[in-house]
Order: structure tokens, then sequence, then C-alpha cells
């Protein structure tokens, strides 16, 4: 294993990577490193980065909170996976593993949404050891893996080269943040941010074959099978759900958290899906609280 930090600073965050058995994984670092409170790992969506996270991760770094938010192997990953990697649903969970054992995290507030929710709970499947208690927004739960329109939309990727022609509109702004893009997700999004999202997945053929991958192995009974073992977790659980998703409905927020043996729900009313953009500070808070508990 190798850990190195560039020389790049934003804020509190600093952009670091470890070199491990299937790859090197990028990640952003915020807060103090010798933090008492327990650390927070964060899980992205298919086609995003550790960027999702950032807002959050400042609010939590002023509270003296460290957190990490790496770029899993999801599209939006600048350093393709070594060849034979497993990248189903199950082998991305391992890979999240190998990140925590790595870095000797213990104690751990698992933080995921979208899909990032629903590797979260195979990771929980898979070994808990590590973690402390998870914090879910809106995701993939049950036999939504993904929800409509974005099982369409996934559809028209599970392919190198159709990945490579479908996305092409995506370099549009206008094309990116409307429906048929990313504009479902969320109230509010940064240009810059969504066009360095998809550049990757756009530009790198490696990168492709990754995303595909991992788009080919998902599978709904898969997720279903998992939902059966969650009561299994013992650490505390908190949902919080933005309740103007059109994708992600509140009914399915509810049932995820029955679903779990001591779950909290906290909606969060005008935010849809990527809660970490419309409503970071409410987002940080349950973070904050849940790490405490």
């Amino acid at each position: 294993m190798k850990v190195s930090a560039t020389l790049t600073q934003t804020r509190r965050r600093t952009v670091e990577s470890v070199e491990l058995s299937h790859g090197v994984v990028n990640f952003r670092a915020a807060g103090p490193a010798d933090a008492a409170a327990p650390p927070v790992l964060f899980v992205h969506p298919f086609l995003m980065d550790g960027s999702l996270w950032s807002g959050v991760a400042d609010l939590l770094a002023a509270q003296g909170i460290r957190s990490y938010a790496p770029d899993w192997p999801l599209g939006s990953h600048r350093t393709p996976m070594k060849p034979g990697t497993d990248q189903s649903p199950r082998g991305i969970a391992n890979q999240i593993l190998l990140f925590i054992e790595a870095l000797d995290l213990h104690g751990v507030t698992l933080v995921g949404g979208d899909t990032g929710g629903a590797l979260c709970q195979f990771l929980l499947d898979t070994d808990p050891s590590r973690i402390g208690r998870v914090v879910l927004t809106n995701c993939d739960a049950f036999d939504t893996f993904p929800p409509f329109p974005f099982n369409v939309m996934f559809s028209l990727l599970k392919g190198e080269i159709r990945m490579k022609i479908n996305l092409q509109p995506m370099r549009w702004r206008a094309f990116r943040h409307s429906p048929m893009g990313l504009g479902l997700l969320a109230n509010k999004l940064d240009p810059a941010q969504t066009r360095a999202w998809i550049a990757p997945s756009l530009e790198n053929k490696a990168i492709r074959k990754d995303a595909v991958e991992f788009l080919r192995a998902a599978k709904r009974k898969d997720l279903l099978d998992v939902s059966t073992r969650l009561d299994r977790f013992a650490g505390p659980v908190t949902i919080v759900w933005g309740t103007a998703d059109r994708a992600f409905t509140t009914k399915l927020g509810r049932r995820l958290q029955r679903a779990f043996g001591n779950a909290r729900f906290v909606e969060v009313p005008k935010a849809r899906t990527l809660v970490s953009l419309d409503a970071p500070e409410q987002l940080a808070d349950a973070i904050t609280a849940t790490t405490a508990s």
C-alpha cells in the first residue's frame, strides 16, 4: 500500500491517493487528522465522484470531524482499475473495505446516496466489522436498482461503444442539466462539476470499460436479497430523505428504514436525490448526530 498527498488544498480539503491491489484510488480528506470523533467515509453515485460531498465535508471539518471522499470506479474516476478487477456491486463493496483497511479506519460512519447507498448495503452484507454507524440519503433499495427513468438511461450505457455515443450530448450543459441528463437529481447543479463528472468516461476507453462492467453486473435481485439481511447491522442508522425526489420516493425511504433494526428517518423538504447538494447543512447535522450516537 502506498498513500500520497498532492500539493492541492481547497479550504480544509486535501487530495490524496492510495494504491491498493486493484488500482489507485484518489480521495479528498477533510478535517483534522487527529480528530477524536469517528471518521466519516462517503460513497457517491454512478457517474459522479467524491466532490459531490465537498460542502458537507467542509461543514463536518468545522466541527472537528475527519472525512474521506474517494472517487470510486463508477465512471468518473481518473485512474482505471487493473485488469480483472471485480466491478460488480459486491466487488466494489470489497474495494471500499480495502480502502478502509488501508487507512486503518475503525468505527466508520458510512455515508452513501443514490448508487452509493446500494453499495453501502452490499458492504454491510459483506463485512461490517469496521463500520460503526450508517447514514443513507435517497438511494437504491430492494428491487429499485435503479429507479425509472434511470433504468432506461443506464440501459443505453451498457456497452463501451454505446456509452461513448450516448454520453456525447452530455457535453452540453443544457442537455446535461435537463431531465434527460442529471436535471432530476438536484435543484441546482454546478456546470463545471457535472462536466468533470462525465469527462473521464467521455475521454478514456479504460474508464468506460470499468463503468460498463459495473452496469452489466448490477442486478436488482442481488440488492433485493441483501435487503433481507440489513437488520443484522447493530449500529445506529439514519435515513436522510429528500421528499421532492421524483425517482426515489419517500415511500421507498420509509421501507428502507423498516428494513434496518435500528433506524431513524429524517425528512428534508424540497431536496431531491442529491441531498448533499440541496441541503448540505441538514445532512451534515444528521451525520454529526449519528456520529455522536
